[in-house]
């Protein structure tokens, strides 16, 4: 179980907008718990977006990011990245990719490269897209998105995401985050997003089931992954 205070020792300066700890990178590999088809994909998504998409920031892409996986899973009931979207002050995050995007690339490594323009820090592809991880529902999710969001900048994602009604302003409001977001008294929470929340009950079985395989196809994954490793210590 992770040390909550180390934790927050550790990502503070992101956080606040200080200074990066010198072992944030070790805590990013850490706090990672992708395999290596979950970072392919991930990658490919990010190097897909910085493609079709004119400045891109950090904000922007977590967003498109988000609308990629809601739109996913309200049109097909199918995770997109299957990653969890915690609620904070500016929309629903992946807490992981935005420290891998706040510091020294590691998930994204290879994938995208980050611009730095004065204040301003724009990502771009590193790469070629490779769609070996995509099903045809998978493109058609990232093109709609980039059709329907794409031009639109960070601040206008955020505030879409921000909506009455809308997931992220459910479970801020059923947890009390709304004033203090509001207020800037915070600006991260580890709620997260059900995104079965808004789906029919056949549609959140649906869901359920391919999320519980993409799980256990993860767990699978990691497990031979160690085997591996363990046989090429023996070796």
């Amino acid at each position: 179980m992770r040390d909550n205070k180390f934790f927050f020792y550790l990502t503070r300066p992101l956080l606040l907008g200080e200074v990066p700890h010198p072992l944030l990178n070790t805590l990013m590999a850490i706090m990672c718990r992708m395999t290596k088809n979950d970072k392919e994909k991930l990658g490919n998504t990010a190097v897909y977006i910085a493609s079709h998409t004119k400045n891109l920031s950090k904000t922007k892409l977590l967003k498109l990011l988000y609308f990629m996986e809601e739109y996913s899973v309200r049109r097909f009931h199918t995770p997109f990245l299957g990653l969890p979207y915690e609620v904070w002050q500016a929309g629903p995050v992946v807490k992981d990719v935005f420290i891998d995007l706040s510091e020294n690339l590691v998930i994204l490594d290879g994938y995208v490269t980050k611009d730095v323009v004065g204040d301003a820090t724009y990502i771009l592809p590193a790469k070629s897209f490779s769609d070996e991880e995509f099903s045809d529902n998978d493109l058609l999710v990232m093109d709609e998105v980039i059709r329907k969001y794409g031009d639109k900048t960070a601040k206008e994602l955020v505030s879409i995401t921000h909506r009455k009604g809308s997931l992220w302003h459910k479970v801020a409001e059923r947890n009390n985050l709304l004033l203090p977001f509001e207020n800037k008294l915070m600006n991260n929470s580890d709620c997260v997003i059900d995104f079965a929340e808004e789906l029919t009950e056949t549609g959140k079985v649906f869901y359920q089931d391919q999320m519980e395989f993409l799980q256990m196809s993860r767990a699978y994954a990691k497990k031979s992954s160690s085997v591996k490793r363990a046989f090429r210590r023996i070796l």
